[in-house]
């Protein structure tokens, strides 16, 4: 039985609110300043500074992707992280996208130089990650995202899988507490790289590990 990592993509391999931020305000004159919570509240109309309401919010989301994914650029050390490991183990990327994105980020991460399954998933990865689970049957799993409710939702529905919070965007990384459910919090991959790999190596589920 191989190990497997659980990866998410925008924050943690691609950089996106940067990128997303650029095009709100070339395109739709709103200023973003994300702060690790709510995007809704991040957003404002230069016109009159008024807040962008939760609808029109997910109506810019779906105008970024998959038509402005190729803006998004790579995040330092991921794709020699991500070779590495697959020396070893297999890898899936679970990207919290519409289904209709897909193929649009196979290819994005294709040009990056980073070939691995994707996953897209709306909703929390807990589910998803068990299913993942059950089907590749690893020794070891490690999930690494950004956002702590999917860390909670792993918890939940995988507890055997060891937890890595990662921001890896500068901007927005000081102002996001690690994730209560994680085991960890790192946001550099050169770093992460060798978290994993004591995990992989140690060959314990989370589990029975903390046991």
């Amino acid at each position: 039985m191989k190990p497997l990592l659980i990866t998410d993509c925008d924050e943690v391999l691609l950089h996106m609110v940067r990128h997303f931020g650029h095009w709100l305000g070339e395109t739709h004159d709103i200023e973003f300043t994300p702060d690790g919570a709510d995007f809704a509240n991040s957003m404002r109309r230069r016109s009159d500074s008024s807040t962008i309401e939760r609808e029109e919010m997910w109506g810019l989301l779906e105008g970024f992707f998959p038509a402005e994914m190729e803006r998004q650029t790579l995040v330092p050390h991921a794709r020699e992280a991500l070779a590495a490991l697959a020396e070893q183990a297999d890898i899936v990327v679970l990207t919290n996208l519409q289904d209709h994105c897909r193929d649009h980020r196979i290819a994005q991460l294709a040009n990056h130089g980073i070939a691995h399954r994707v996953e897209c998933n709306q909703g929390g990865k807990g589910s998803p990650v068990a299913r993942l689970i059950a089907e590749f049957r690893p020794s070891v799993t490690v999930f690494v995202d950004d956002l702590a409710v999917h860390h909670e939702s792993v918890a939940k529905h995988a507890p055997e899988v060891f937890r890595l919070h990662m921001v890896a965007e500068p901007s927005l990384a000081p102002s996001v507490a690690k994730a209560a459910h994680a085991h960890a919090r790192i946001d550099d991959w050169s770093e992460a790289r060798g978290w994993i790999e004591a995990r992989f190596a140690a060959g314990l589920t989370a589990d029975a590990a903390s046991g």
